[in-house]
């Protein structure tokens, strides 16, 4: 079998198995869960983690050197950047409009607790956009800060095109940690269903499906909006004639991995791989945007937070005034561009939006136990997001043939 459906087959054994744990041996969760799953979930997540900042940083400097030159970065940086803000804008107006609309939190008791000191509190703005400059580019690499890794793989590979034939040793260099580094990623990938079995196995058994049933309509639209999402993206590409379904036929490896992960960071190697090998993405677009996108596109964290909060002001009762409206949509946009891509960081980037929106923070602790299972949903929609504005920004940078051109080719063959 391919490794797509090893993937889906361990996922749905792993959600079997976690609701007998659950709900026929409740307590033999504990030990199992201690001793076996979370161990093994947590060491192949480490694995993953292990390929993804080298291949990130060495992809990026072979795919800068293939730039033509620096002006040609920063022409494919500012379409990215405008590509993703606009996107990223309706993302988040998909969220707000079906909470909006639907009404999930009218009815839902806001009782609930949790502790609020095991949330970390997340940086201000202006704090993040300066972290992304490293002070020490050895120690952004030892550190996995990936936006970090990005803007030292940026700035050295600019350097190196203006540098010329002396850093031809450095790129043989680099092009020979990523040959290595990406045949330790197909031996890691081996163990991926195990991995992914462990992971869900361990969310089912201590949350049980009863908690997905008890918020059957919180879970059920958000499943609905990132589709909707989906479906932008693909009438774009199709506008584009970019071949939309086998863009996601490719992507199905990725897609996989990322729901049984809920990382994005973990699935980027393999979504590099085969967005160039079987899409056939230029190669200079995509170990630039790719990598990229993943630090910073996350239409996913825009549909659940917009959702999230406006569920949140509905369980509680609070009108939802212009102002309000207009704070959760502010904070939800930024926030999106800084959650990181690791499981759990939703909640975390959650307490931002909240606070900002002065809405309160208990409401965290109703979702915090189907966050693990939504957390799929969003990194499925942070990558195809990812992907499909790295696709957009290939047919902005390679002008499509006219019907006209198109006859004379076919009448040249």
């Amino acid at each position: 079998m391919s490794l797509s459906t090893l993937i889906l087959v361990a996922m749905g054994i792993g959600i079997g198995f976690g609701s007998v744990l659950h709900d026929f041996f409740p307590s033999a969760i504990a030990p199992l869960d201690q001793y076996l799953l979370t161990p093994v979930g947590t060491s192949f997540l480490r694995l993953i983690q292990f390929v993804v900042v080298p291949i990130v940083f060495s992809s990026l400097i072979l795919g800068l050197t293939r730039i033509q030159n620096a002006a040609q970065v920063g022409r494919y940086a500012v379409k990215l950047i405008l590509s993703y803000c606009l996107t990223s804008g309706v993302a988040v107006v998909v969220g707000l409009v079906l909470a909006v609309v639907i009404r999930p939190g009218v009815g839902v008791s806001g009782s609930g607790t949790i502790d609020m000191e095991a949330i970390a509190q997340s940086q201000s703005l202006i704090d993040w956009l300066v972290s992304l400059i490293p002070t020490n580019p050895i120690e952004a690499l030892s550190n996995g800060n990936l936006l970090q890794v990005i803007f030292s793989s940026a700035l050295i590979g600019v350097a190196i095109q203006l540098v010329g034939e002396k850093a031809a040793s450095f790129v043989s260099f680099v092009e020979s940690c990523y040959a290595i580094f990406e045949k330790v990623l197909s031996l890691i990938l081996y163990v991926a269903p195990i991995g992914v079995f462990a992971l869900i196995s361990s969310v089912i058994a201590t949350e049980g499906l009863q908690l997905i049933l008890k918020l059957f309509n919180y879970v059920f639209f958000l499943l609905v909006g990132s589709l909707l999402m989906v479906g932008f993206y693909l009438l774009i590409l199709f506008f584009l004639k970019a071949k939309p379904i086998k863009l996601l036929q490719s992507l199905v490896p990725a897609l996989s991995l990322a729901f049984g992960t809920a990382s994005s960071n973990a699935a980027l190697p393999i979504l590099l791989k085969d967005v160039q090998e079987e899409y056939g993405l230029r190669e200079d677009i995509a170990s630039f945007a790719i990598p990229l996108g993943t630090a910073l596109k996350r239409d996913g964290s825009a549909i659940l937070q917009g959702f999230n909060a406006v569920f949140i002001a509905q369980m509680y009762d609070i009108p939802l005034t212009t102002s309000l409206v207009l704070a959760i949509s502010l904070s939800t946009f930024l926030v999106s561009f800084s959650t990181p891509g690791v499981p759990g960081a939703g909640i975390i980037m959650m307490t931002t939006v909240l606070s900002a929106a002065g809405l309160p923070l208990q409401g965290i602790a109703i979702v915090a136990g189907v966050d693990r299972l939504t957390d799929g949903f969003k990194t499925v929609m942070n990558i195809i997001g990812n992907v499909s504005n790295a696709v957009i920004l290939d047919r902005w940078e390679t002008p499509q043939p006219s019907e006209s051109q198109n006859e004379m080719l076919r009448a040249i063959d």
